[in-house]
């Protein structure tokens, strides 16, 4: 199978669904690792690969560092959910998500608050990067 812009887009669709559910079923006010919680199992639910908690090793200058971070939601290694339970998105949750898809090497992101009213007006941001550009329609 190739992967192609749209594939990804499709990818990104099946997430928001899922995470549209979650945020139906639940609505505001919730910690994130509930949300996060519900949201996998919406996902493994419609058979999509799913890591959750992934470690992600840090290299700096072709180092790797001691320390790492853990990633919250990857799906099928192309698209990077970040999940928020805030009062809003900052610019710095914007670039934090660039950083992680840059340190992934994955394409596109969702950055997805659940602590809105409406998710799809307030609550959420696709993002794509130079790789995402790579791809054929």
């Amino acid at each position: 199978m190739e992967i192609t812009k749209t594939y990804i887009n499709n990818l990104a669709y099946k997430i928001v669904g899922a995470a549209i559910e979650v945020h139906k079923e639940l609505g505001p006010g919730l910690l994130e690792d509930i949300y996060k919680d519900c949201l996998v199992l919406e996902l493994r639910r419609a058979d999509v690969f799913v890591e959750v908690e992934k470690r992600i090793d840090i290299f700096y200058k072709g180092i790797q560092i001691e320390r790492h971070y853990r990633q919250d939601i990857i799906v099928d290694n192309l698209v990077i959910a970040e999940l928020k339970s805030q009062d809003g998105i900052l610019p710095i949750h914007k670039a934090q998500l660039l950083t992680y898809m840059k340190l992934n090497h994955i394409p596109k992101g969702l950055l997805i608050n659940f602590n809105v009213m409406n998710l799809v007006k307030e609550g959420l941001i696709p993002m794509v990067n130079e790789i995402f550009k790579n791809y054929p329609e």
